[in-house]
Order: structure tokens, then C-alpha cells, then sequence
């Protein structure tokens, strides 16, 4: 099946000096994650998750909410990386400057081996002290349901962007000059409907990149990219990678 990617580009990647890169829920789905639009299973199926993931929820029912989470959690700690994450962590090894956003909370892209991560919404596999904003570990043998805050007493909350929470400033920042300062930008299984996350491929293209989608459908930017590529994130980024550099293993 020939390549979905002219030549120009594939030399444009070969060349390049730095890329960014935006993932979204699509690329985890070919794990086996359920996406956070997927019908809830077993005893959540009468929960929407709009209903869980705030912070208001979690004061009124901090039990309910923690259980919500640690079984997204185990579900998560069930899959492995897939294609998709194992060829951007083949990518960034080749480009001297390679930054990874990425809207999903489930740790894959680290666990595939991708170093230069910005987890926008957060990450499934921490805590964070409700009182205090910071990243802490539950004590030994802290069994609750939250568990406590060793340094406060307060509750631990799940460390992901809550419906009404802000991304973290730093992260922001990190990925709005990651985009504004990127020669090839790629903006894959992401529906670019989530502000500010939607916002990173715009800022890419008035930062003078050339930037390419790869998802199943089209989306409010498709017709605003350079490249709009139809197909599974793995299936497309595995294969881009290994025209870009056959040697790739």
C-alpha cells in the first residue's frame, strides 16, 4: 500500500530539527482505554462521568469518586503501549528537539518509553492533596478510601484536570511554546474539540510549522492543516516512521 505521506515531508521529517507532537484519546482507544465519551461499565453504567470527574462531586462523595478512579486506574494498569506510542518514542530518539502534549491521563506514553512528556490533563497514577495543590504519596499503609495526606491530613484526590479545574500553568505554557516554536507539528486521535489542548495546532501554524493530523475522522482543523491523514494513530505512525528511517526497530 503505498505511503499516505509525500516524499516532501517524509525529508522534511528526516530533517527536522525539532517536532512536537499533540496525542489525544484515539491513540490510547487502540490499547484497549476506554475513552472518556464510552459508556460506563458494571456498577458506573448508571454514572455519567461528568458527574465524577469535579471537584465539587469529590466533596460530597470523596469515597465514591476515589472508587470511579482507582477503577479507571486498574483497567489502565491492564493494557500496554501500543504501535502508536512505541513509534513516537522511535520518533523523539531521532529528533534533536521532540516534544510529546498529550490530553490523555493514562501514563502510556512514558511506559512506552517517551521521555520529554507533557501530560496537559494530568496523570491517572498520582495523588494529589486537595488542600495543599501538591503531588504527594500516600503514608504506608494508608488504606483509605481517599487516603490522607501525610503531610496535612487532608484528602488526596486523583492528580487529573477536573471538569472546572485549570490546566497547570507550567504545563500550558510548556506546550504553547512547544507548538509556537516547532518545524512539524502532529496532532494525532484527538478530536480538537477541548480547549486549550484544540488551541496547540492553530499556534503551530501561526509559528510557521507544517502541520499534519492523523485521525479516523475528520475534525474542526482538518481543513486548516497542511496534511489531514484518515487512519488508526498506530497503524499511520508506525508506518511513517519506518518509511522516514527503515532501520527503525
Amino acid at each position: 500500500m503505498p505511503s499516505p505521506f509525500p516524499p516532501q515531508l517524509i525529508q522534511a521529517l528526516r530533517n527536522a530539527r525539532s517536532v512536537t507532537v499533540l496525542t489525544g484519546a484515539g491513540i490510547s482507544s487502540e490499547s484497549g482505554v476506554p475513552t472518556f465519551r464510552d459508556p460506563q461499565a458494571g456498577l458506573w453504567s448508571r454514572f455519567r462521568p461528568e458527574d465524577l470527574a469535579n471537584a465539587a462531586a469529590f466533596r460530597r462523595n470523596p469515597q465514591l469518586v476515589w472508587d470511579w478512579y482507582a477503577w479507571r486506574r486498574s483497567l489502565v494498569a491492564d493494557v500496554a503501549p501500543n504501535v502508536g506510542h512505541l513509534a513516537l518514542a522511535k520518533l523523539e530518539a531521532r529528533v534533536p528537539e521532540f516534544t510529546l502534549l498529550t490530553q490523555n491521563v493514562d501514563g502510556l506514553h512514558s511506559r512506552a518509553g517517551s521521555r520529554n512528556v507533557i501530560e496537559l490533563h494530568g496523570s491517572l497514577m498520582r495523588n494529589r492533596c486537595l488542600d495543599e495543590n501538591v503531588v504527594v504519596e500516600p503514608a504506608a499503609g494508608d488504606e483509605g478510601r481517599p487516603p490522607k495526606c501525610p503531610r496535612c491530613g487532608g484528602l488526596l484526590r486523583p492528580d487529573v484536570v477536573w471538569f472546572g479545574d485549570p490546566l497547570a500553568p507550567a504545563a500550558l505554557t510548556a506546550a504553547q511554546e512547544a507548538a509556537v516554536r516547532c518545524q512539524l507539528f502532529f496532532s494525532v486521535g484527538t478530536s480538537s474539540m477541548v480547549n486549550p489542548a484544540a488551541q496547540l495546532p492553530m499556534l503551530a501554524l501561526q509559528g510557521g510549522a507544517t502541520v499534519i493530523e492523523i485521525n479516523p475522522e475528520p475534525t474542526r482543523i482538518s481543513d486548516a492543516v497542511h496534511l489531514s491523514v484518515r487512519g488508526a494513530a498506530g497503524a499511520v505512525l508506525s508506518g511513517l516512521v519506518m518509511v522516514a528511517w527503515p532501520d527503525a526497530v
